[in-house]
Order: C-alpha cells, then structure tokens, then sequence
C-alpha cells in the first residue's frame, strides 16, 4: 500500500517545511526540500507507530481470506534484519507488492542464532530480551530499505528538475507518493510467555513497544518448553494459558495497539504430559474437560493405593493418575486431535484471533479434519501453519502419492515404500505428483483446510548452511576466487541484486547525501569516482 497519504505527499510536506523554516528567524541555512525528503525517509517514528500500522494490515488481510481464502499470506523466517530486509527488498522486485507477504521471527531461530551463550536448542534458554531487540532490529532494516529506495527516487528528480523535464518531475514526484513501504507485519514468537502471566505481559509490551502487531504464543509449560517437533512437551491447564493470552491482549491495549493479533498456538497433538491437574470448579467446566484426558488406572479402594499417590474422579470412576518419576502426568494415549480442538475452541472463544497446531507431518487431511471440527463452533476460525523444515517434505508427500496410488489399487511394486528418498525415483511418475502436491500445498491448505497464513520458520538458517558449504566447497577447492565470481557475485549482477553494490545497501549514499544537507560543497563524500561500487551502476 502506498506510503503516504495525500496530506503527506512530497508537495505538502515540503510546503509543511517551508513553513516552519520560514516561521524561525534563524534557520535559513535549512532546506525545506531536505526537510521533506528526511521526514519521508523516516516515516515511522516509533515501533508503536509501525505496530498499529501493520496491525491494520493483517486485520484487512484476515477479511480479505474470509471473503475468499485465495487471498492467504505467507512469510519467511528471519534471524538477522539484513535477512528480512533483503527478503522484502526481492518481494517488491519481483512481485512490485509486498501486500500479503509477513516476517515471522521465531524463537528457535533465536535461541539457536542470537543468544550471548551461543547456540541453544528451542526451550526457551535464551535471554527474553533477545526478542523485542531482533524485532526492533528487522524494522531498523525494514525503515533502512525505505530510506534507500527513496533516496533513489529523490535522486531521479534532482536529475529531472536539472534537465527542465517537467513531465518527468511529475511521474517521480508520482512514485514517492505512492512509494509502498518494506515495512511490513511481523509475526512474533513469544515461545510460552518465559514466566508467569505477569511476565509474559512485560515481554508482550516489550514486543510491541519494538514494533510487533502479532505475538504467537504456545500451550506448553514455560520451564518445560520443549521445540514442537521434539518429544517431551508438556502443556497447561486452559485457565493458565487463558490467562497468557489476556496477559498479551491487555499489553495491547494499554499500548493503544487495537488492532494487535494474537495467534494462540496448541502443541497437544504431540504433548502426552501435564505438569498440573487443574481444579473443577463444577462439572463440565474447562478444568473437567481437560482432567478427562489423563489417564490412569481405576481404582475400587483405597488399599489399592501407595503412598505418595493421587486419586482423580473421572465420571462415575475413580483413577490413579499415571506419573513419571518427574511428577509429571501422563495424557490418555490417542487424545490429541479432541484436546487440539477443544484448545483451539477455547482460546478462540477467550480473545485469541488465529491458531497454530503444531503438526508432526505436512497433510492437509489430518489439518482440514481438526479445523472442520473447531468450524463447528467457530465458523472463521483460520490457522498460521508451519512450513516447517523439521518435516521431510520429499519423503512425506512421495509416502502420501504411494498409499494414495495402493489404496487406488494401482500399481506400486515398482516402489519401496520406506525408500522414497533415494534419488533413483525422482524422476519418477510418483515422484512428480509428489512434487505437484508440495508445490501445491499452501493454495490447497489454504482452501481446504482453513489456513490463512503459511510461513516456513528457519529458511535462512538452512540456505545459509548451503550456500556457505557450496562456497567453501569451490573456493577452498579448484576454482579458487571463480567460485565467488560465478557462484555469488555474476548471479547478483544478472539478477539485479541491490545488495551487490553494498556500500549502497550499507547506507553510503544516504550519508552523502546528509553530508551535503549539512554542510554544503564542504561536504566529504565517498560516491566520487573512485569509489569502485561505480563499477556496478
């Protein structure tokens, strides 16, 4: 969406400038077209203001999927503001939008990447802190790529009103009006709040404060947070993550964020522990449903008992709950997708706007089969759903084509179920629908099984692994500097890569430019023919 408003355009921030110069005795050195460009550069003066504005943006993308859900978004994660800068600046160069297109930070991707005790696995060890401070990180290269791209524009109108080209004047002065901004919605991983309610709403504020308009936030025990494609989760009683779930909500309101999104995540499919038997307060409630789940022997006395144990009424049966060693209670077996639904339900009916269920596997079957469940009571209900690189997506869709085609009754022999991977099959007529269906997936997620939003959570973290292995590979191997010349430089060049003339991306040119606002042909600048980045304009 465009960048300003027409009470922001160039002209009448310019004219805005003038006036305020023009009001001071003093300021004559000052040039109000400076002034103009400056303020567009910075338009969003803090992360409260970048919270509201993209807040508004996922809400109006949110309608837009209930009236058709063609209209899903996507994102990718990011661990450094370089990366989710770059991801934006190549959105709007391929696709001239970024409308639809999010940034999703995750917290494994923090724990594992931007901890001071270095990598961490995803259980929420890192600092808290770490978080508001990668969000504020993201939209300081966000706002950074606006400043550049301006400053191109800016560049293209010094060069018309030099030539007298009024008509050209004109069409630039027409892209900085409706310049669309990197700035973009932010989907924000709080993992389980890092503490009590009282700290997840400082942690909330935090993260709003540093820009966030949707905070993500898990069912699990805090202390006990485990990744959600790992064994050994355990989740709380409805009433604790209720009570995270408002925590969040009141910091956006005290924040005057209204709009603010709260993605409620359940990791039940995969969790068969609680560390906490909630208290029935009458039967049928919340804390009745949720005890229904734990399994455990029934009892007829009370000599049936050691010491030490615990006795639960379920119904007309008494149980003696099934503990660890640790405490910890184990959930009936085969119970995940009903405490996934009646998760989802509640959180949905308790102030959360979207969820996230935590699968083991991409398939839109056992998706669509939850949601149709959680639509019986909540129509809209839409989910975020993780891409996530935790799955082997080659193997699992070759899997689905193969039992697809068996159950058919077509013919499979010529396949080894348990194979899948191997690289003899990938050209293979099961292996190309395979490859149809993954390419496929989010549209038809989308539409089948109510899936709003499809992110993919550590991408940079894997293509980084990647490119760096194929750069040692060839650098440190045969071809030596060739490998960065044809392998990374010659691709940025043909594909039109702003990061290739980095000084520019660094914001060299920027400073030039304020160089010269302040002090005029004194000015010491670094764009003059010897800076080697010439050989890439």
């Amino acid at each position: 969406m465009p960048n300003t408003t027409d009470q922001n355009s160039y002209k009448q921030q310019l004219t805005d400038a003038q006036n305020t110069i023009e009001s001071q005795g003093t300021w004559n050195a000052i040039t109000p077209e400076y002034v103009a460009r400056m303020r567009l550069q910075n338009r969003f003066r803090t992360g409260l203001d970048i919270a509201r504005f993209t807040a508004k943006i996922m809400r109006e993308d949110m309608d837009a999927y209930d009236q058709d859900p063609a209209n899903y978004t996507q994102s990718l994660g990011c661990w450094h503001g370089f990366i989710g800068q770059q991801k934006m600046i190549s959105i709007k160069k391929h696709f001239e939008t970024t409308r639809g297109r999010y940034l999703y930070l995750s917290g494994w991707m923090v724990a594992a990447m931007r901890s001071e005790f270095g990598p961490l696995p995803d259980q929420s060890m890192h600092e808290k802190t770490s978080v508001p401070m990668l969000i504020e990180e993201l939209y300081t290269f966000l706002k950074q790529a606006d400043a550049r791209e301006l400053n191109h524009l800016f560049k293209d109108l010094d060069a018309a009103q030099a030539s007298g080209d009024q008509v050209k004047v004109q069409a630039v002065q027409k892209q900085i009006d409706n310049f669309e901004t990197h700035v973009v919605p932010i989907i924000a991983d709080i993992d389980a709040g890092f503490g009590n309610e009282e700290a997840t709403y400082l942690l909330a504020k935090k993260m709003i404060e540093a820009g966030a308009c949707c905070i993500q936030i898990e069912n699990q025990v805090s202390d006990a947070k485990q990744c959600g494609h790992q064994d050994g989760k355990v989740t709380v009683p409805h009433e604790d993550f209720l009570a995270k779930i408002n925590a969040v909500r009141y910091a956006f309101l005290e924040l005057g964020v209204e709009d603010g999104v709260i993605v409620a995540r359940t990791d039940s499919l995969g969790a068969g522990l609680t560390q906490k038997i909630p208290v029935s307060q009458t039967p049928g409630d919340l804390a009745d449903q949720y005890n229904a789940y734990i399994d455990g022997v029934e009892i007829q006395s009370l000599s049936e008992l050691s010491s030490g144990d615990m006795v639960l009424k379920q119904g007309d049966a008494v149980i003696k709950p099934t503990r660890l060693p640790n405490g910890l209670v184990r959930f009936k077996p085969n119970t995940g997708e009903d405490r996934v639904v009646l998760d989802c339900i509640t959180s949905l009916q308790n102030g959360a706007d979207l969820l996230w269920i935590e699968t083991e596997k991409p398939h839109i079957g056992q998706i669509a089969g939850m949601v149709n469940r959680i639509r019986e009571a909540i129509p809209n209900a839409k989910l975020v759903y993780n891409n996530s690189p935790s799955f082997n997506w080659t193997l699992n869709f070759r899997q689905q084509v193969f039992d697809m085609w068996a159950e058919a009754g077509k013919d499979v022999s010529a396949y080894d179920r348990d194979q899948l991977m191997n690289q003899v099959y990938d050209g293979s007529d099961l292996a190309l629908e395979a490859d149809e269906k993954i390419q496929s997936f989010q549209r038809d997620a989308a539409a089948q099984a109510g899936i709003f939003h499809h992110l993919i959570t550590l991408p940079t973290y894997h293509t980084a692994a990647l490119s760096t292995d194929n750069l040692a590979k060839d650098y440190f191997g045969e071809q030596g500097m060739l490998a960065y010349v044809a392998g990374v430089q010659r691709k940025e060049i043909r594909q039109g890569l702003a990061s290739v003339r980095h000084q520019d991306m660094s914001g060299s040119n920027i400073g030039d430019d304020h160089k010269e606002y302040f002090s005029g042909d004194q000015a010491l600048k670094a764009s003059g023919e010897n800076n080697t980045m010439n050989q890439f304009s």
